[in-house]
């Protein structure tokens, strides 16, 4: 083999060096388009869901918390109530005793 290079040969090794190039290029391209979309993706699955929340879901438990806490307000109000009640049907016991003697 002789260190001369024939045109046609040169010519094919210049072109198949260059369609060489444009692949690597178009591949390392398609990689870093890829984990960009993996990245995009990925946030997107993690920040989707907590936007929702925040939006619609994070109101309607507020208000369902706020409901509960106003029932047990009340519940707490009632049995306060029955306890002044308790206390003056004691008294009234203890006022009127021959009334209540059977019970």
């Amino acid at each position: 083999m002789t260190g001369d290079y024939e045109g046609p040969k040169l010519d094919e090794i210049l072109r198949l060096t260059k369609e060489n190039n444009r692949m690597l290029h178009k591949m390392r391209r398609n990689v870093f388009l890829g984990g960009l979309f993996k990245l995009l993706l990925w946030a997107a699955f993690i920040i989707v869901p907590l936007w929702l929340y925040m939006q619609y879901l994070a109101p309607v438990m507020q208000s369902m918390l706020d409901t509960v806490n106003q029932i047990q307000g009340t519940g707490t109000s009632a049995q306060a109530q029955f306890g002044d009640l308790n206390e003056s049907l004691q008294k009234l016991r203890a006022q009127f005793p021959q009334y209540f003697q059977g019970q």
